[in-house]
């Protein structure tokens, strides 16, 4: 049976991924980022970053479990605005936070593990914005493709301890999302399994 083409679907998670950046500006056209903006927008950035890179990788999972096939149709959607939301955290930490001081940057990187770990994330997050247009899976081939793009699963696992080692005291909302992300990796891990037992359950036969 065919699936509905659903031709709002794309357009209602990109509003609504873009909504909270909005309200961000608009926030900030009103002067109310509260006294320290630069702090809020980083946490805002990252936070919407992380829940947004975690709907990414929960689209296949949910389409598992559920029989539904429209959440692939927006997981590349989810990763692009999640990429582009850490990146921004990037930027507003280096222009804003920083200042543009390159000697700074590179200190917070190296001596700094939270920062560290954030910007390994966001390094890896990169080829896989870069190689998300089917162009790019054409030319790499979809297995070298798949390969490549289970690097999520890192680059988000690391977005969570980077969570985790910023806060330092309580861990309780990162470690959910952590948690949340176990699970993903689980399900996606058990339907592997399960395709290889099928696999050589029919070259038995």
């Amino acid at each position: 049976m065919a699936s509905p083409p659903l031709p709002w679907l794309k357009p209602a998670f990109l509003v609504g991924g873009l909504s909270p950046l909005a309200l961000m500006l608009l926030d900030f056209a009103r002067g109310s980022l509260g006294a320290n903006p630069i702090e809020r927008v980083l946490n805002q950035t990252g936070m919407l970053a992380l829940i947004v890179l975690v709907a990414s990788l929960a689209c296949t999972p949910l389409k598992l479990v559920t029989g539904w096939t429209w959440p692939p149709r927006v997981r590349k959607l989810l990763g692009l605005l999640g990429f582009g939301y850490a990146l921004l955290h990037f930027l507003v930490y280096v222009g804003l936070d920083q200042g543009l001081r390159v000697g700074a940057l590179l200190e917070d990187i190296t001596k700094r593990p939270f920062i560290t770990v954030g910007f390994l994330a966001l390094v890896l997050l990169v080829p896989l914005a870069v190689t998300s247009t089917q162009g790019m899976v054409r030319r790499l081939g979809f297995p070298r493709w798949q390969r490549l793009h289970r690097l999520a699963y890192v680059a988000v696992s690391l977005g969570v301890v980077h969570f985790v080692w910023r806060v330092k005291q309580d861990v309780t909302e990162p470690l959910v999302y952590g948690g949340v992300l176990a699970l993903l990796f689980a399900l996606r891990l058990a339907e592997a399994v399960r395709k290889r037992r099928a696999r050589a359950a029919l070259s038995a036969t």
